[in-house]
């Protein structure tokens, strides 16, 4: 086993209630209720990181991408590592950043341009609008970064497959450091009917992640980036350590295309394999990041699978994406560094939405308000199409 322990000494969030750490981190608080699908961000000025050109060649999910990373770089006190100038080995920084559909948005806008106006209208730059790795090729261009440059598509398990990766580089020491987390852009029109028709929208525009009026989630959109080194580097340059990354696990359910295993078995499996990888029991985890998505079917499976894992109730579990929605891709990005936050502040932010506990549900959720929680580890666990699982163990960083 390595030595080495990823550390997050940095993050970069956008998401529907709040662009930067602090307005994030406030909204996480709020009781949103009822709203029109999808979310959108619309605080986001992309102008800030792009030009006008530049705008019209790059996607949604690339534009927040490149503003996150850059918003992570400054949390950590490394704005200026780019290439010209930085102190950062080039060769020995990691650019990661998950997505689920990737350019998806401007597949569909080109589509129209194509049937509107033909052929030679359709823009020279949608391959790489397109392509999921778009973002990813982004942020290590702005920044001269020419280590490993990746980009996973596990669907809604891709930012916590996302950041374990990039932990994996910097402890098998790979890299020095790695910009970790993974964007969505917002779901298109054709997106948007696809999962109504499949009934996993909430029709009232409510989500209620564990709540028996549950009915759906709202989609969203939105990125985290996580600037990962290892802890004893970044003590050595006096940075400020959120947490440190201590085991993670990854399976597949081979269940379903878009249920969960029966009893969540997949689920369970893959708590227990991030546990392991942790080197920590079910009794040592103070506090659950549940993926929670607010639909009948995959709330409940995720509750068997922590009250198998843990006994009823267990620690205090939160879902934030009673305030979020559901940014499919982004969500484990997003979580992972709301459990960072919550390590580092001390206090677990509430389920939005929920307000009636399932009787069926024996989980210890926290809703109506701001939780203080002691020291400890905290799982943070995403679900996705496909049977893909993944979780991640953050904790304290140690005293020593």
């Amino acid at each position: 086993m390595s030595s080495r322990v990823a550390a997050i000494t940095g993050l970069g969030v956008v998401a529907p209630c709040g662009v930067g750490v602090e307005e994030f981190w406030e909204g996480l608080g709020t009781e949103p209720g009822p709203r029109s699908q999808p979310l959108r961000i619309d605080a986001f000025d992309p102008s800030r990181w792009f030009g006008p050109k530049d705008l019209r060649r790059v996607d949604r999910f690339t534009q927040l991408a490149v503003a996150a990373a850059a918003m992570a770089l400054e949390d950590a006190s490394l704005e200026d590592d780019g290439v010209a100038g930085g102190s950062l080995d080039p060769a020995r920084s990691g650019v990661l950043v998950a997505t689920g559909v990737g350019g998806l948005a401007s597949y569909d806008q080109q589509l129209r341009v194509l049937q509107e106006r033909g052929p030679g209208r359709v823009s020279p730059f949608l391959i790489p609008m397109l392509m999921p790795n778009a973002a990813s090729a982004a942020v290590s261009l702005r920044l001269g970064w020419t280590g490993p440059c990746e980009t996973i598509t596990t669907a809604c398990a891709a930012g916590t497959h996302g950041v374990a990766a990039g932990a994996r580089w910097v402890e098998a020491g790979r890299c020095d450091i790695v910009l970790a987390g993974a964007s969505e852009g917002h779901p298109t029109p054709v997106g948007m009917a696809g999962f109504a028709n499949m009934t996993a929208l909430s029709p009232r525009g409510f989500s209620q992640p564990f709540d028996v009026d549950r009915d759906g989630f709202v989609a969203s959109e939105g990125a985290a980036m996580l600037v990962l080194e290892e802890l004893a580097s970044a003590r050595a340059r006096g940075a400020h350590v959120y947490a440190v990354i201590l085991g993670s696990g990854s399976n597949a359910d081979a269940h379903h295309l878009t249920a969960p295993a029966e009893a969540g078995a997949g689920a369970l499996a893959c708590m227990r394999l991030a546990l392991d990888d942790a080197g920590l029991l079910p009794t040592d985890i103070a506090h659950v990041n549940a993926h929670g998505t607010s639909t009948p079917l995959n709330d409940a499976a995720e509750a068997t699978a922590l009250t198998t894992l843990f006994g009823g109730p267990g620690p205090p579990v939160t879902s934030i994406k009673g305030v979020l929605g559901h940014a499919f891709g982004a969500a484990g990005a997003l979580e992972a560094a709301a459990a960072a936050l919550t390590i580092d502040r001390g206090v677990i932010p509430p389920t939005a939405g929920h307000r009636r506990p399932d009787p069926r549900i024996d989980l210890d959720v926290v809703s109506g308000g701001w939780r203080t929680v002691p020291p400890g580890p905290v799982l943070s666990t995403s679900f996705a199409f496909g049977g893909h699982n993944g979780c991640l163990v953050l904790a304290p960083p140690p005293a020593t």
